[in-house]
Parts: C-alpha cells; structure tokens; sequence
C-alpha cells in the first residue's frame, strides 16, 4: 500500500502541533459523556424507578442514535468545519446528560437520544482534521492515539463519577461531566479559524438523500465495504468484552466484584497502550493496516476460543494475562482501522468515509450486545458465549486477505 508522502500542510506549525491534542481532548469529553450515565446507573435507576434491563435500552439507544449521526456528521463537517461540529456534538451530549438525570423514563430516554445524536459526528469531524495535518505515512498511528480518548474517557468518567456521587448525587455528577464537555468546547474554539478554513457556508443542510449519501459510498468501495464489515464484528467482540467481563469473572469463575473490576481495569489499560502498538506497526510493517487488523482478528479469536476453558482454579495471573491480551486486541483496533479510512479517500471524503463506516461499527454495538446476552442465556455460562464470536471473527479473517487494497492519494 502506498500513498502520499505529506499531508496537506497546516495553516501555522501550531496548527499542526495542535490537532492531535485536541481531537484527543474531544473524543475523551465526548467518550466520558456516554460511559458516566452506566457509571452512575445505581443511583439514576434508583431516581427512574427502572430495573437494570433499562442500562441495556440506554446503551442501545445511544448507538442507534449514534449510527444515524454519523451520517449526518459529513454534512456538518462541510457545512460548519470540523471543530464547529465536534462543539455543536458536545454541547448536544451535554444536554443529554442533564436529562438523563431527570426522573421521568420518557424524558431520561430523550437524554439517552441526544447522547447518541452527539457522539456520532465527533469522530467524522476529527478524521477530517487528522486527514488534513497527518502524513500518510504517520496515519495509523496519529489515529490510533486519538482513539486512545475513547478508554481514556472511561477512565475519566470512572476517576470523577463516583467521587462526585459520594459527595453529592447523581445530578451533580452528570453535571460535572457535562462540564468537562464544555471546557474542551472552549479549548477546540483555539483552532477553528484554521481547521474551519475549509468549510462551505453554503453547503445543504442534511436531507435523506445526503444522509444516506456516506453510506452509499462506503458500500460502493471496494475497499471501505469490507473494512466496514469487519468494524461490524470488531466492535460487536469489543462491546461484549467491555459489557459482560466482569459478568463472566464473577460468575463463571467465582471471582469477587472488586477482583473482576480490576481485571477489567487491566483489560482496559492494555486496550491504550495496544492502540498505540497497533498504530505503530501498521505504519511501520510491510504489510501494513490490513495485516495488522488480520492479526488482531487472530488474536480475537484465539482468546474467544479459550476463554471458556478458564475455570475458578485457573490461576489468577494467566487469567489476567489473556484478558490483557484480549483487551489489547478487542478494544485495541479502532485506530488501525479509522487511520486506513482515512488514508484511502482524498482528504475532502475522509470526513463522508469515515461517517459511513461508523454506522456499520456501531450497528455492530446495537446488534451484537443483546445477541450476546441471548446466547449466554441460552448455553447457562458467558464463557461459551466468548468463544462463538470465534465464528464471525473467522469470517473477518477471510474477508481481510479475500479484499482488494488500493489507495487514492
């Protein structure tokens, strides 16, 4: 795979310098505002007088909404600019979370709605920026570390939501959130001029037949279409690991709910420095993106595959050691795969790519979560489970070596 040497040059070294910080900045406030509410659940499903099946209906609501936003992001994009957009999405999410916190299911679950709404162009918008500053030859990388906000944000969310429920209560806490969206609202505002340079004031606002235009030219590329397919699988094995880990640690294996949360943790944790590896090697490596996302399919499927051998005797530290892996690998992708996105349409479509492909990965969410939990109903055990995502991840294998590889610049 070959491409262009340079990217399109920054208005001012600042510019350049900038780019990645803030994108990282955004996507860790945006990442933050939709994993606070499933931080503080106990104390929201106490206000709404709603069981635990209603964290599930949220975090559906929120990708679902989220695939048809990043459609939409592409209009915005061109329309606004990038760091126009990424605002006008934080400022959404931030209205999200405040009704959210409000104890009426109707009203939490329009909150639940423009979280989703918010979330789904931020990463349109930062393609776009990234496209326009990055060498291709650094791509994979750059986009991996700024997709290092989406753990990030977790962490964050995880740091500040508890903290603030022990001292206050849930309202505050979603309001502490909603604050940190705003500061990195005011902080993007050092970049607009230049990152917005681009935008056409007069372009049309979002209408069906645009909307659906990113999907369009996803589905006719023979290089998007597959990638696509393949985020459908990854990010169905992802949400998975992140929601029923520390269900499969605790009751498959015995482990107390303290233990399965630092595991989780740790699986987190190896998913930031995997993301960074990954992006590395996929620059630095003759085979480059897709090799890499073909050996992180492998070690996906290798860890599937064994993790309904783990017992309650199985010792600790092997355990921790696969999860690593497994986070390293499922949670590691998203940056190799964003990066070839965008190096494989011209600058001005990296924005339109990259908003049709996230509609397939966060299809993958929407469909794989519930069809999960189905299967660990039906198999009595969340390790067996594991181990049938081996199926689809087989597929994405085929998919990878059968697909044809060309760039546009």
């Amino acid at each position: 795979m070959t491409g262009r040497a340079k990217a399109a040059v920054p208005t001012t070294p600042w510019v350049g310098l900038s780019t990645l910080p803030i994108t990282l900045l955004v996507q860790s406030a945006a990442s933050a505002a939709i994993i606070a509410p499933s931080i503080a659940a106990p104390a929201l499903l106490q206000a709404l007088g709603a069981s635990t099946v209603f964290v599930g209906v949220y975090i559906a609501t929120v990708y679902f909404a989220a695939m048809g936003s990043s459609l939409v992001g592409s209009a915005l994009v061109r329309r606004w600019g990038p760091i126009r957009t990424s605002q006008a999405a934080l400022l959404t999410g931030a209205a999200g979370l405040f009704l959210i916190t409000v104890p009426q299911p109707a009203i939490a679950f329009v909150g639940a709605i423009l979280l989703g709404c918010g979330y789904g162009p931020i990463t349109p918008a930062s393609s776009e920026m990234l496209a326009r500053t990055t060498p291709t030859t650094r791509l994979a990388l750059v986009f991996s570390i700024k997709q290092t906000g989406v753990p990030l944000g977790g962490v964050l969310a995880g740091l500040i939501v508890p903290l603030v429920l022990a001292l206050h209560d849930a309202r505050w806490s979603m309001a502490v959130m909603a604050a940190v969206s705003v500061v990195s609202i005011v902080l993007a505002e050092l970049l607009r001029n230049a990152l917005d340079a681009h935008r056409d004031p007069v372009a049309p606002m979002p209408a069906w037949s645009r909307m659906i235009a990113p999907l369009r030219f996803v589905i006719g590329h023979p290089v998007l279409r597959p990638l696509a397919l393949c985020s459908f699988v990854f990010s169905a094995v992802q949400v998975c690991l992140s929601s029923y880990l520390v269900t499969f640690l605790h009751g498959d294996l015995g482990w107390t709910i303290v233990a399965a949360g630092a595991a989780s943790s740790i699986a987190q944790t190896a998913a930031v420095g995997g993301r960074v590896a990954w992006g590395h090697l996929a620059d630095r490596w003759r085979g480059g993106p897709r090799w890499t996302l073909f050996g992180l399919a492998s070690g996906m499927t290798i860890v599937s595959l064994a993790m309904p051998w783990l017992t309650g005797d199985t010792a600790h530290g092997w355990v921790i050691a696969l999860l690593a892996l497994y986070g390293c690998t499922a949670i590691g992708w998203n940056g190799v795969y964003l990066g070839t996105v965008a190096r494989v349409v011209p600058h001005d479509q990296a924005a339109m790519a990259t908003g049709g492909s996230l509609f397939f990965t966060y299809f993958g969410v929407v469909l794989g979560l519930p069809s999960f939990g189905l299967a660990s109903n039906g198999l009595g055990h969340v390790g067996p489970a594991f181990a049938l995502l081996a199926l689809p991840l087989a597929w994405t294998m085929v998919t990878l070596v059968r697909s044809r590889w060309r760039v546009a610049r």
